[in-house]
């Protein structure tokens, strides 16, 4: 066993697949048993657990937890005292931040939070829920909801919901309406204060940031390597984007060069063509797993 470990929390639930693959582009690979939420990793210097995204917070505040992956949304709503040691945008949907949003019926009169005054609102998101409001001095009752929250408008047991959602197509699809976004949020590495003083658990929770970073940076972008004529290269060079300036080395015996560039994945489709226009020729994409 190693002289020291770091205790890791992973969110279960929805984030659940995406975080363990993020994990695994990073090299910590994860074994999973039937109703244990103790999953291995291959690193002796890390013990897993796995807890829902919305308790997250409290065990990493409490120390129960050195570390740990949750919502921003999360952190608020437990009012955790934590470091927030960086933000990892990433989700099962579409990679982009997820909004906190207030909904009403699709035939409902509110235009705005204001009109929603004496009424009363379904959400998850309590505590802030609430927060929100009485900044705003909007009296309203805010009920926790347990789940299927889009349906509690729609069987008449609130007048308004607050819900998360990336695309807006579930709510939409209840008959809801979006009349104010109250919290953009995207998941969070943080930690545990005692363990982000101690020097090696602080190596240890950066190594941990870098490579997580480096593997979300990595799903945009592509390699690219190619060969090209010598006499090209001008008109080559004006058509590749790069994060530095390319690799390039002659080819053995020949007046050729290869080159070798990482780009963004959406714009190959379009820069393949160009480059083989131009005389490029042996053009292999090939996918990355980390840029750091």
């Amino acid at each position: 066993m190693p002289a020291q470990t770091l205790k890791l929390g992973i969110p279960k639930g929805s984030l659940e697949e995406a975080t363990i693959n993020l994990f695994a582009k990073s090299g910590w690979k994860f074994r999973q048993y039937h109703r244990n939420y103790f999953p291995d990793v291959n690193d002796p210097e890390l013990q897993c657990s796995m807890c829902r995204a919305q308790e997250m917070s409290r065990y990493v505040e409490s120390g129960t937890l050195d570390v740990g992956l949750t919502g921003r949304d999360w952190i608020l709503e437990n009012e955790s005292d934590v470091v927030v040691v960086s933000d990892l945008v990433y989700s099962k949907v579409s990679n982009r931040p997820a909004r906190w949003v207030l909904a009403v019926a699709g035939d409902a009169p509110y235009k705005r939070p204001e009109d929603l005054a004496g009424k009363k609102i379904a959400t998850e998101l309590s505590h802030f829920t609430e927060k929100y409001f009485a900044d705003a001095n909007i009296p309203v009752t805010v009920e926790f909801s347990w789940g299927a929250t889009e349906a509690k408008v729609v069987e008449g047991l609130a007048d308004a919901i607050v819900e998360v959602t990336e695309t807006g197509t579930t709510i939409k699809a209840h008959g809801l309406r979006i009349i104010a976004e109250l919290l953009v949020t995207n998941t969070q590495l943080i930690a545990n204060k005692d363990a982000w003083n101690d020097p090696w658990k602080r190596k240890k929770i950066q190594q941990i940031d870098l490579l997580l970073q480096g593997a979300l940076r990595a799903e945009k972008l592509v390699g690219l390597k190619m060969n090209v004529p010598q006499d090209k290269m001008d008109a080559v060079m004006q058509l590749l984007p790069s994060m530095t300036s390319p690799t390039v080395a002659h080819l053995y015996n020949t007046d050729w060069l290869s080159i070798e560039i990482v780009v963004e994945e959406g714009i190959v489709r379009d820069l393949i063509p160009q480059l083989t226009g131009i005389g490029a020729e042996a053009i292999i994409e090939y996918a990355l797993n980390k840029v750091v």
